[in-house]
């Protein structure tokens, strides 16, 4: 494929909250002690007033941020996945989630993508905590560009939101200007005929480079990226897998719980397929550089290609 240009999603946020907040005063944004790199910071410089460095106290930023948005506050609240939905997971769950307050969580370095952070900041398991929190709204965008138009979305819609990001820079697949974001809506990136590819984040462009790889062996692979894992677009995920008959999910993530879990569960319930879904199983990370963890476990083009035929040849 093309080398294209590259940006880390969390990068891209630092850039959207900037915009939304010179065009929005009610839009204040908290942190715990980690403004550099969570890139919050950015917004910080210019709206000093506006920004909140909660320090390294987690549960008490989300309580902070309830109490603002109960005020007519829009607050973004940002600090590593690991922390907003792991440490903090009560405070989300019965001071915003059950009151079903206008709070946005951004929460950067998700999955085992944080690289050399080690096994202890790479959370696998968030978008499956977060997916429990009824009303909650989960994003997983894809690149800088579908981030910046996700945090428009964001903010425009009513009610608690859960916004993973990432590390490390990713290709960007979208172009800018031209995309639209809309919540609950996929997006059909490649068509095919012989099995669906249902991605999200950094892995829909590891995905779209599998399906290269699978179109020179003769095997037309349909690609979708699923930027919203809650509501899904199960209408999407349902033609789909009708048109081709069987599915593969691919996420940097726990295969339970998350992507593979929520396309699995409309399946079963409603044209059930054969489904394969390639991420992080069951166990822990490791420290690393990111590209040699996403190489290990196969996360990247090439492994995602070696699992599908892999499975493909077992599944004939």
């Amino acid at each position: 494929m093309t080398e294209r240009k590259k940006m880390a999603t969390r990068e891209s946020y630092g850039k959207a909250l900037l915009e939304l907040g010179r065009e929005h005063e009610e839009v204040v944004v908290l942190d715990a002690d980690l403004a550099t790199a969570t890139k919050t910071g950015i917004f910080q410089k210019e709206f000093p007033q506006r920004h909140i460095d909660c320090g390294i106290a987690e549960c008490n930023m989300m309580g902070i941020a309830a109490g603002l948005a109960a005020t007519g506050k829009v607050p973004f609240v940002s600090t590593f996945a690991m922390f907003a939905a792991g440490r903090a997971f009560e405070q989300v769950r019965n001071s915003i989630g059950y009151p079903g307050l206008n709070v946005k969580i951004a929460a950067t370095h998700g999955g085992i993508s944080v690289g050399e952070d080690g096994a202890s900041h790479q959370c696998n398991e968030d978008l499956a905590l977060m997916r429990e929190i009824p009303g909650m709204v989960v994003i997983n965008p894809a690149d800088g560009v579908e981030t910046r138009e996700a945090i428009k979305a964001v903010y425009e819609h009513k009610g608690p939101v859960y916004l993973r990001l990432g590390r490390m820079e990713v290709p960007i697949i979208h172009r800018e200007g031209e995309y639209r974001f809309t919540i609950g809506k996929g997006e059909l990136l490649r068509k095919g005929r012989d099995l669906t590819i249902v991605a999200t984040g950094l892995c829909v462009s590891s995905a779209l480079e599998a399906a290269e790889g699978l179109l020179k062996k003769g095997i037309e692979a349909e690609v979708m990226n699923i930027h919203t894992i809650k509501p899904l677009d199960e209408e999407l995920v349902l033609a789909s897998a009708k048109k081709t008959g069987r599915v593969v999910t691919v996420e940097e993530h726990s295969i339970l719980g998350g992507l593979g879990s929520a396309v699995s569960e409309v399946l079963a319930e409603n044209y059930p397929v054969k489904v394969l879904r390639i991420g992080i199983r069951d166990t822990y990370g490791e420290s690393g550089r990111a590209e040699q963890l996403l190489e290990k476990y196969k996360l990247d083009g090439k492994g995602i290609l070696e699992q599908i035929e892999g499975w493909l040849s077992r599944s004939i």
